[in-house]
């Protein structure tokens, strides 16, 4: 449902966000790009700790050693977590990526 605004509406609106982009910019790009602070960061290293534990647990196979299958796994499921907790997040409050904060 898509409510309009009046102009005072409007003009008060447009102000609060100009004042906003001044006050604090990254706070600003936040809220238009609709991505969470951080979540660039969660991505990479969540992707390195899920292929650092692949590599860990082919080596562990490899070399027959069961503890750096074992720790490889941990590791790749960590990664994993992290990734995805921050998409559950998302999901929870109502957000997809690209959609601006209400």
């Amino acid at each position: 449902m898509t409510v309009s605004l009046s102009d005072e509406e409007r003009r008060s609106l447009e102000e609060l966000e100009r004042e906003l982009a001044s006050t604090d910019p990254d706070l600003a790009s936040e809220l238009t790009s609709g991505r969470p602070r951080g979540e660039a960061a969660r991505t990479i290293l969540g992707s390195l700790a899920v292929l650092g534990g692949f590599a860990m647990v082919i080596a562990g196979i490899i070399t027959q050693l069961v503890v750096l299958g074992v720790l490889g796994f941990l590791l790749a499921s960590g990664g994993a977590y992290w990734l995805l907790a921050g998409t559950s997040l998302r999901r929870k409050s109502g957000r997809h990526d690209g959609e601006p904060v209400p």
